[in-house]
């Protein structure tokens, strides 16, 4: 029902509807609108317009350390079509609500999703996090239903090292969750990112400390590839 009506109403509508009769899922406590990505939401679907995508690749999306891959991703996990679809500052819930236009609209074969970094830092428990991550799961499938989904960990920075014990468990419960269910995989690029003494690599890092420098994203790159090679390349 709820799927029925996001796609026929006004989503801010939608949204307010939603609070009114589902307080209990925070979704804007302490999330903001998601409204405020739709010029890149926009933008994306330019992109769609000027560059033909294939049905049947592989949609990458998530916030700026998925977006700061756009220009590598294609190389780092050739041959595998990817669809570069991240947008910084971005959270669980803005991939939640703009799931039509991010993924369902390209009909992929597979989706990556890289979030719980900014929720962390918004205030989101990683129970909050789950919420907005099985309701993707669960419009993605209704829509889609053999869709695999790779859910990457949420990564350790220096910058948000003091919000880490909330990021460990939201992977801990992704974790759980790809246990249950064949179609999520998830792919631990946070265990890499540590150095010996547990914390995270600063040299990895670009000079704010959060986001990666190249060394980081070749990390991504390993791990990531192994996880999607295995299981992506067969259907290219």
């Amino acid at each position: 029902m709820c799927s029925f009506i996001t796609h026929r109403l006004n989503r801010g509508w939608v949204t307010a509807l939603w609070l009114v009769l589902f307080p209990q899922t925070g979704i804007s406590a302490p999330y903001p609108d998601a409204e405020r990505y739709r010029p890149a939401i926009e933008e994306f679907q330019n992109l769609s317009k000027r560059t033909p995508v294939s049905k049947g690749g592989i949609v990458a999306t998530g916030s700026s350390s998925m977006g700061g891959w756009h220009s590598r991703i294609a190389t780092d996990l050739a041959p595998l079509t990817v669809i570069p679809r991240g947008f910084g500052g971005s959270n669980m819930y803005d991939v939640r609500y703009f799931l039509p236009e991010l993924v369902l609209q390209y009909e992929p074969r597979a989706v990556m999703i890289y979030e719980g970094d900014n929720d962390a830092a918004l205030g989101a428990s990683s129970e909050q996090v789950m919420l907005h991550f099985k309701a993707i799961v669960e419009e993605l499938h209704v829509k889609l239903p053999q869709t695999r989904i790779y859910v990457l960990a949420v990564k350790p920075s220096p910058s948000r090292w003091h919000l880490w014990p909330v990021m460990a468990e939201t992977n801990k419960r992704l974790a759980a969750l790809s246990e249950t269910n064949s179609l999520i995989t998830f792919i631990d690029v946070a265990t890499p990112m540590l150095g010996e003494d547990g914390k995270p690599l600063t040299s990895i890092f670009v000079e704010d400390m959060l986001h990666m420098n190249d060394k980081g994203y070749d990390i991504w790159r390993k791990v990531v590839r192994e996880a999607l090679i295995e299981s992506e390349e067969s259907y290219e």
